[in-house]
């Protein structure tokens, strides 16, 4: 089953639960994911990997948005944040340990030959296609700048 056939399922089984939060993240993804097939690019289908990549955009979205909303004291509009967090990330791969990054963003200063901060986004590009999903790109950048620094 394709994620967009995934999700698609998911939005009728929240229907039925009656489950607001879930039903809004969902349709997000499934909103998100209309929008890039109809985006007039040559190369529109939603594949797995184009799919996972929506789905961190929209995460992290929320997570900026929590962070607004708990400066703000405004609980309510947290907790919905928080809550298609939850929903959302049951679509993501496992992430890695920090110590599984270490070792990739070590293996791919190696192999780019990155010897200062200069280098960071050959390293960056090379992490991003091995982790695929699995990593932050806030932490991944973190993590090289802190190896090259």
């Amino acid at each position: 089953m394709s994620i967009t056939e995934q999700i698609n399922n998911d939005i009728k089984i929240a229907m039925k639960e009656k489950n607001a939060v879930k039903l809004a993240a969902l349709r997000a993804v499934k909103s998100a994911f209309l929008i890039e097939q109809t985006s007039g690019n040559k190369d529109s289908e939603i594949t797995e990997e184009k799919g996972l990549k929506i789905i961190q955009k929209l995460i992290k979205q929320r997570k900026d948005s929590a962070e607004i909303y708990k400066e703000q004291n405004r609980n309510d509009l947290l907790e919905k944040e928080i809550g298609e967090i939850t929903f959302l990330e049951i679509y993501l791969p496992k992430q890695l340990s920090e110590e599984e990054l270490i070792d990739i963003i070590a293996d791919a200063i190696k192999t780019t030959g990155a010897l200062s901060i200069k280098d960071m986004g050959k390293v960056i590009g090379i992490v991003n296609n091995k982790v695929a999903g699995r990593a932050e790109g806030k932490i991944i950048a973190q993590k090289v700048k802190e190896l090259l620094g």
